[in-house]
C-alpha cells in the first residue's frame, strides 16, 4: 500500500530512484514512527509525512517526520552527531538506516579567530505572543578576517549576513532568507546558513544536540520558527531565568548591541 510520504528532489537524488521508489509504495518505509522533530507518533498511512535524509562524512540516515513540522530535505550532520542519531532511531523507532553513501564533509562555518559561540534557548514575550528564541554570544571579541582588531566586529558581520538591529523587544525581527534553525529528535542540532551549494551549511553546530524544554519545543511547533538574537561579548551573560534572559536583551537593545533574525525550522 502506497505510503503518504513526501521525497524531495534532493533527498531521492541522494538515495537513488531505486530507494526513493521502494518508500513511496511502502516496501521500505515505517507505518508508524516517531518524529525526527517534535519526537511525537506518527503514522504514514494516516498523515503525510517528510523523509528527511541526516547525511555525516561518511554514513547517512533516513528519518521521518511530519510534514507539517519540517520538509523533506538533506541535513549535513558532523559523523559524531549522526551516529548519535542511528543509536536512537535502532533504539526507538524513529527511522530507517540506509547503506553508507558518498557524503561531503559537513562544512562548519566559523567566525574569525574560531570564537566560541555560547547559544541559550528561551521564551520571549513579543506583543502579548510566545516565542522561540535563541540568543548567540561569543566568548571573546570577533575581529574581521585579515585584520588583527581591535575593533570587535561581531555584529557588523552578522548584518553583512542579513541580520537586523534591534532596538527594542516591541516586534519580532525580521525573515533572514536561508537561515534555519536545525531542530531534530526533539533536541537543538545547528543553525544553518546558505551554503556554496543548494545544501545549506552549519553556522553554529552543537558538539552534542542541546536538550530544549517542553514549552520551547511545544511553542517552536506551533510557530515554525525561531528568534535568533545575537550580541557582543559580555552583554548578555548566563540568564538563569527566562525573565532575566528578556531584561538582558531588553538592555542590549536599548544599547544598541543586539541583532536579530527570524528562522524557520530546519527547512528550505
Amino acid at each position: 500500500m502506497p505510503r503518504m510520504l513526501d521525497v524531495s528532489d534532493e533527498v531521492r537524488a541522494e538515495i537513488g530512484d531505486q530507494e526513493a521508489d521502494r518508500l513511496l509504495t511502502g516496501d521500505n518505509a515505517p507505518g508508524s514512527y516517531d518524529c525526527t522533530s517534535c519526537r511525537t507518533a506518527g503514522d504514514t498511512d494516516q498523515e503525510r509525512t517528510s523523509t528527511v535524509l541526516f547525511v555525516g562524512e561518511e554514513t547517512a540516515v533516513l528519518a521521518f517526520a511530519h510534514a507539517d513540522c519540517i520538509p523533506s530535505q538533506v541535513v549535513p550532520v558532523s559523523e559524531e552527531q549522526l551516529q548519535g542519531a542511528v543509536r536512537s532511531i535502532n533504539g526507538e523507532g524513529g527511522g530507517t538506516p540506509v547503506p553508507t553513501v558518498p557524503a561531503p564533509a559537513a562544512q562548519i562555518e566559523t567566525l574569525p579567530r574560531q570564537a566560541v559561540l555560547g547559544v541559550t534557548s528561551g521564551l520571549v514575550l513579543i506583543s502579548g505572543d510566545l516565542y522561540p528564541a535563541l540568543v548567540v554570544e561569543p566568548t571573546e571579541p570577533i575581529v574581521r578576517p585579515g585584520t588583527d582588531g581591535p575593533e570587535d566586529e561581531f555584529l557588523a558581520l552578522l548584518a553583512e549576513q542579513g541580520f537586523v538591529p534591534v532596538g527594542h523587544l516591541k516586534e519580532a525581527p525580521a525573515d533572514n532568507p536561508g537561515w534555519s534553525v536545525l531542530v531534530a529528535m526533539g533536541k537543538l542540532h545547528a543553525v544553518l546558513q546558505p551554503g556554496p551549494g543548494p545544501t545549506p551549511t552549519a553556522w553554529w553546530q552543537a558538539h552534542q544536540p542541546l536538550q530544549v524544554t517542553d514549552d520551547w519545543r511545544s511553542t517552536v511547533n506551533r510557530t515554525k520558527k525561531v528568534l535568533v538574537f545575537a550580541a557582543p561579548v559580555g552583554t548578555i551573560g548566563a540568564q538563569p531565568r527566562e525573565d532575566l534572559l528578556a531584561e538582558a536583551l531588553e538592555r542590549a537593545a536599548a544599547a544598541g548591541l543586539l541583532v536579530g533574525a527570524a528562522m524557520p525550522l530546519a527547512g528550505t
